[in-house]
């Protein structure tokens, strides 16, 4: 069994070694270590090829194999995320508000980082170089808990990830992996609040919902993704046939992926048979009510309560009919899971309303569910998308991996009351 006190005091130990480090130096590692990942593709491959076989053989799901399969496209896009946070303003040290008192003190809030960050995550290998980049960047040590479907891939990154470290002369203890897979082992990484200071789940509603309840240290949920699409009765209905397309079918195992549709009745009779026959070669299995199997009888089955409220993960979209904007956003706020949603529509007031009215952290306009990511936004990765509305919400990039604190200047000033 690992030795978590023992991971935890280097942890520990390399936070303030980080602290110290200047922006080119982070970046210029940042930097070597997305080179090292391209050079040796061929290992990460190969432990991935093992685990996915390993996946397999237990038959798992097909869109978990999805989120664990990673390829030589995948490997240069982590590397090029790694690039792209190298490239960003180093944001430690940042003076967010400078004011003076009337006795004089002169105060600073200044942007610091976190600590050490624990991080439990399933499947997607990407996630262990994308923790690595945007906990490095922000001086940040951190402490991995993967899946064991992934824990080969994890490994050798891990590795790669560390040996770098080691020829830029900085601690390898940025970065660890604890490779015990069993399950004591993460429910004692839960109780180190010793030593981690915040703990970010990423994966499955169980695994979150895990780590919520059973954790001592501060929690960041990131959250799973029933993610809606509402096609309004103003909407360029080409556009949403376009727009669901990509977001149901582009990668079905993430959580930005859209899981309902919701569509206005005055366009039904238009739309339905359109986005059925565009989803159609991607054998999308539609659940809808009464009046979407009206238009589609002998393409639709029917809508369970249960199925508007599912994160399917495979080729199924939920399909809601509604007879105002109003009912649409009622309805999302019921279903939804705060994460991913989007209006198609021409109308710039009913436009308007959505966003405003819609309780989620993306709410997109005319704009695909799928570019809820730390990539996408500009922000080189993401440590996950957060769902809650404490200190973060949506695509957690470097800014949402600090804290700040206070710093005071005087000239002799007491407190006499």
């Amino acid at each position: 069994m690992a030795d978590l006190n023992v991971m935890g005091q280097r942890a520990e130990a390399a936070k303030y070694e980080l602290q110290r480090l200047s922006a080119e130096e982070k970046s210029r590692t940042l930097r070597r270590a997305a080179g090292r990942l391209l050079e040796r593709a061929e290992e990460i491959l190969l432990a991935n090829g093992e685990d996915i076989a390993n996946g397999e053989k237990n038959g798992m799901h097909p869109g978990m194999i999805d989120r664990l399969r990673l390829t030589e496209k995948r490997i240069a896009a982590m590397a090029e995320g790694l690039e792209q946070i190298a490239e960003l303003p180093d944001c430690i040290g940042e003076v967010m508000e400078r004011f003076v008192r009337p006795n004089g003190m002169e105060i600073e809030k200044v942007r610091v980082p976190l600590g050490v960050i624990g991080i439990i995550y399933e499947s997607r290998p990407n996630v262990t170089t994308d923790a690595f980049g945007l906990c490095f960047k922000t001086g940040n040590a951190a402490i991995l808990k993967g899946g064991s479907d992934a824990i080969r891939s994890n490994i050798a990154i891990v590795n790669i990830l560390r040996e770098t470290l080691r020829e830029e002369g900085m601690t390898q203890d940025a970065i660890q992996l604890i490779e015990d897979v069993d399950r004591q082992t993460a429910a004692e990484f839960m109780r180190l609040n010793r030593y981690v200071d915040v703990l970010i789940p990423r994966g499955g509603a169980g695994l979150i919902r895990s780590v919520v309840q059973n954790s001592t240290i501060p929690v960041i949920e990131t959250g799973t993704g029933n993610c809606h699409v509402y096609v309004d009765k103003d909407a360029d209905l080409n556009m949403a046939a376009e727009i669901i397309y990509n977001a149901k079918t582009q990668r079905i195992g993430v959580c930005n992926a859209c899981e309902s549709l919701v569509v206005h009745s005055a366009v039904r009779e238009k739309f339905l048979p359109l986005l059925s026959q565009k989803l159609k070669p991607r054998k999308v299995e539609l659940r809808g009510d009464e009046r979407v199997r009206e238009i589609l009888p002998d393409e639709c089955v029917p809508a369970s309560e249960e199925d508007y409220g599912t994160e399917y993960l495979d080729y199924i979209l939920s399909i809601k009919t509604v007879d105002s904007l109003e009912e649409a956003i009622a309805h999302i706020n019921r279903y939804n899971t705060k994460h991913s949603e989007c209006i198609v529509t021409e109308n710039q007031e009913a436009a308007e309303k959505f966003l405003r009215e819609v309780d989620a952290a993306c709410v997109y306009v005319n704009v695909s569910t799928r570019f809820t990511d730390g990539f996408e936004f500009g922000f080189g990765a993401e440590i996950g998308i957060s769902t809650q509305k404490l200190h973060a919400r949506g695509p957690m990039g470097p800014r949402e991996l600090t804290s700040y604190k206070y710093l005071i200047r005087g000239n002799g000033q007491v407190r006499e009351l």
